[in-house]
């Protein structure tokens, strides 16, 4: 059986995110934000997707790659005959009068490598889903899609007959071809396109020399960070779980999600991942979109926002397409907004203890304090004896989940650190109190024959969630109990090459059929906590060959063959391996050159 990988690499500029395909296409690109419409969805359906390919007459291979140290993406195409020809795709971002500069634009640089190779550009973009085909107005040197909600215009130096006929041509000279969504580019093409191309590349890498990266396997935690960079709507500062929708956890399993929205209950690692390589504009950024969340709750968070903090996140199926390879439903929306998921309050109050206790943040900046913890230690007293759909967000399940009462317990411990650093003892004490009780919920989840914490209290099945009691210190690393219930968690749910299932039991969509990636990284990151350095290594080195051509992570990978599945690349995974690379690092104390 053929191993499935995802053939496309990401552009961004943290304002869209756009997908390449070796072939050339953009395959994926949502205008104006993250959750549009996309205006090129080949992922989803080849036909009502529309296209924008920069291809030769007949045969050719394909190879590509990211300049060093960028999100600048290079495809290099070669034909039989010998000619080949190179496109650049990026998204501009730098500094420019003071504040970043990053539009709805997307500049594609096609110049001849060996030759005078024969080239056909197709542009073709469509709107509301792909139900829309946008009318074609052609200009002197440019060409004018309307009919969306912006106008979408294509300049470029190539001659707009040959563009617009789809016309074979001669690559003779540099080529520009500038995308623009609503405010078109006006100024010279080749100079501004070169301009922006140089600046773009210069922020990239200013943006990695300025990251505090290990040198345990740097290139991929600098490819996950540039990677992760990019999943930040910046206007905002939400971080989304992957810039797709409905790409299947397994081929016809309906497990089709659209993951273009911001996971509360993924903050704690986010922010930790941030913190580890020093980028704290991002960390800060971050901070504000999850405090306008929380001042604007008088009830309990959702799982999920919408980029900007939008609530209703209605979930609807487009029937008419077709999907990734046939795979349906096509889901736009998550109905995973209206879930009960009570890990969420913890998971904010850890995510700002930084705030509190690492000195570069200035103290005067924590604003209403008293307010905020109470606030959140508030929503802890109302859930803490209450069932919840999980981590993993069961539809129809709820139970009294370890995973949702370990971060209570972590978040009454950040609560409590916090507390002592305003001086306030009443909250030190309501602080302490939770602590107790959340622990106590823990415990009925732990059976002592089996020397494990299962999922759930007094339930039988195990989770791979339960591996972060070890990392958050609820149970002490070199504990007997610790050790025991890495052993227990690694017999049921390792797979091989050091892949991890979630879990093994059924859902409402029956029995998972891939093992999740960041449980693999949890896995990890729980083997070098408990000083089994010389087995995360080896673990941390086998699940790098699941990476596509690019160093880029899916969210789910089958462990028979080693396929990527689930939306890509997919920024949870990214974090995970930055984490777990980080983890190993520290404990090795010790620069690593591979």
């Amino acid at each position: 059986m053929k191993k499935h990988t995802y053939s496309t690499g990401i552009i961004g500029n943290c304002a869209f995110l756009a997908h390449v395909n070796k072939n050339t296409n953009i395959e994926w690109l949502c205008w104006p934000r993250f959750d549009s419409t996309f205006i090129f969805g080949g992922l989803l359906d080849n036909e009502k997707g529309g296209e924008f390919s920069i291809l030769p007459e007949g045969k050719f291979t394909s190879h590509q790659y990211y300049m060093e140290n960028t999100n600048v993406l290079v495809t290099e195409i070669t034909l039989e005959n010998g000619n080949s020809y190179r496109v650049s795709d990026f998204a501009p971002r730098f500094h420019q009068s003071q504040r970043y500069y990053k539009p709805l634009m997307l500049i594609r640089k096609v110049e001849a490598i060996e030759g005078s190779p024969r080239i056909r550009v197709k542009c073709e973009p469509v709107s509301e889903y792909g139900k829309v085909k946008l009318h074609v107005n052609r200009g002197s040197n440019h060409i004018q899609y309307l009919g969306g909600e912006e106008n979408i215009r294509l300049t470029t130096n190539i001659a707009i007959s040959y563009v617009f006929d789809e016309q074979l041509f001669v690559l003779n000279e540099p080529k520009y071809l500038v995308l623009t969504y609503g405010e078109p580019l006006e100024a010279p093409l080749e100079s501004t396109a070169e301009r922006f191309l140089r600046e773009t590349i210069q922020y990239w890498r200013t943006w990695i020399k300025h990251s505090s990266i290990a040198t345990f396997y740097q290139p991929f935690v600098i490819r996950s960070a540039l990677a992760l960079k990019i999943h930040q709507y910046e206007d905002t500062g939400a971080i989304i779980a992957a810039s797709t929708t409905s790409l299947p956890e397994s081929p016809g399993s309906g497990r089709n999600w659209d993951y273009r929205y911001c996971w509360l209950r993924d903050t704690y690692y986010v922010i930790t991942a941030l913190n580890h390589i020093g980028h704290f504009e991002e960390m800060e950024k971050y901070f504000s979109y999850v405090t306008d969340i929380s001042f604007a709750e008088d009830k309990r968070y959702q799982p999920l926002y919408g980029i900007t903090a939008k609530k209703i996140l209605t979930e609807e199926i487009l029937t008419d397409l077709k999907g990734y390879e046939g795979n349906q439903p096509v889901r736009i929306g998550n109905q995973a907004y209206e879930h009960i998921q009570n890990d969420i309050y913890g998971q904010v109050l850890i995510s700002l203890l930084p705030l509190y206790t690492d000195h570069r943040f200035v103290f005067s900046e924590r604003k209403d304090s008293v307010r905020w913890i109470e606030f959140l230690l508030g929503k802890i007293e109302a859930t803490i004896d209450e069932k919840d759909a999980g981590i993993w967000e069961f539809r129809n399940m709820a139970d009294i989940h370890c995973y949702s009462n370990l971060f209570q317990w972590a978040g009454a411990s950040a609560a409590e650190k916090m507390a002592r650093t305003i001086d306030n003892k009443e909250l030190v004490h309501r602080a302490i109190s939770l602590k107790k009780r959340a622990a106590k919920h823990i415990e009925s989840c732990y059976d002592p024959v089996r020397k494990v914490y299962t999922n759930a209290a007094k339930g039988t099945n195990l989770d791979a969630s339960t591996l972060q009691l070890i990392m958050m210190n609820y149970l002490d690393p070199a504990s007997d109990r610790a050790k025991d219930h890495l052993i227990a968690l690694e017999k049921e749910l390792k797979a091989s090459n050091g892949l991890f299932y979630r879990y093994l039991y059924k859902d409402d969509f029956g029995k998972p059929k891939t093992t999740f990636l960041i449980c693999a990284f949890w896995y990890v990151e729980a083997l070098a906590t408990v000083g089994r350095i010389d087995d995360a290594i080896k673990e941390f080195e086998n699940l790098l060959q699941f990476s596509n051509h690019l160093l880029l992570f899916s969210e789910d990978v089958d462990e028979k063959d080693g396929s990527q599945w689930g939306n890509f690349p997919q920024a949870y995974s990214h974090v995970g391996l930055m984490n777990a690379a980080y983890r190993i690092a520290m404990k090795l104390d010790r620069p690593i050159f591979l």
